[in-house]
Order: structure tokens, then C-alpha cells, then sequence
């Protein structure tokens, strides 16, 4: 990183008062283009984690639900957008295509839990007519997801989940 030469503490100015010999080589390691360097990366990844997330952007609906535990796969994801289409993941697929792609995904899979993502302004029949299809292409644990901070119907306060989702069939 930066090794430099310190002069030896000899001698006045000009070339009589001159030492033979070489100057002692510093040893010090400076950390601060380390440190600069850190700090860069760091603002990038906390500005790029955000994006990350399933890109079909809709308005979910928020509830009081508790966070589902996490899992070690990436979940599979079914999204109804504000215009009632539907995407696997961030494809977007017809109708009559969404049980047999998913049946194919899902084959490569460990787990067959779906997770249904919604926008919040289409109608309770899009959502239910999606989830009967999922439920008749044998896939039995759905997972509906949710923004937290919704209202809880109980007088209280909503929780402090960050994501919720509620479990369906």
C-alpha cells in the first residue's frame, strides 16, 4: 500500500553535514485509501440491496400478519398486477401457461411452496380465481404476501413485523 523513505535524523542542511548510508525505509502501512475504499463499498451494497427484491412492482395490501420463517431457497413467487396479469417471479406468463411452467419450476425444487403476491386494488376475485388454479396444479402451501403496518382489528396498534404473509390453501 504505501512503503516510503524516511530521511535519518543526521546531520544539518547541505552536503557536508551528509551521513553515508541509506535512508530507513518506513514500515507503517496507511489504512486510509483502505478505509475510503470500504466505505465506497458499502454505500453501494446498502443503495443495490434494496433492488434485489422481485421486480413487478405492485401495491401490496397491509395487514397485521407476523413474518413466515425464512428458507434456504429462493422462494417461488406468483405476482397479480394492478392490471390483473400474472408473472412467475418477474416473467410475465398467460393465464393458461402460468400451472405448467410452474409445475416444471417446481420440479427442479426442493420445496413446492408458492408465495402470491398481489396488488391491493384488484378485485378478491382475481386473487381467489389464481389460487384455485394453484390449489388444482397441486400446490397445496401458498403463501399470501403482505406489507406490514396494516390494521389488526384488535383496538391495538399494528405489529413491527417488516414483511408479513398469511398462509392459505
Amino acid at each position: 500500500m504505501g512503503a516510503g523513505v524516511v530521511k535519518s535524523a543526521g546531520g544539518g542542511g547541505g552536503r557536508r553535514g551528509r551521513r553515508k548510508g541509506r535512508a530507513a525505509a518506513m514500515s507503517e502501512i496507511n489504512v486510509t485509501p483502505f478505509v475510503d475504499v470500504m466505505l465506497v463499498l458499502l454505500i453501494i451494497f446498502m443503495v443495490a440491496a434494496p433492488m434485489l427484491t422481485v421486480g413487478v412492482p405492485v401495491e401490496l395490501p397491509k395487514t397485521a400478519a407476523t413474518a413466515l420463517p425464512t428458507e434456504q431457497e429462493e422462494p417461488l413467487t406468483v405476482t397479480i398486477t394492478a392490471e390483473g396479469r400474472i408473472a412467475i417471479q418477474t416473467t410475465e406468463v398467460a393465464d393458461g401457461e402460468m400451472i405448467p411452467k410452474l409445475q416444471a419450476i417446481a420440479a427442479e425444487r426442493v420445496s413446492k411452496k408458492v408465495f402470491l403476491r398481489a396488488d391491493g386494488s384488484i378485485p378478491y376475485e382475481r386473487v381467489a380465481q389464481v389460487m384455485g388454479a394453484l390449489n388444482a396444479g397441486g400446490f397445496n402451501e401458498i403463501g399470501l404476501v403482505t406489507d406490514a403496518q396494516g390494521p389488526s382489528f384488535s383496538g391495538g396498534a399494528a405489529s413491527d413485523a417488516a414483511t408479513g404473509a398469511e398462509s392459505g390453501g
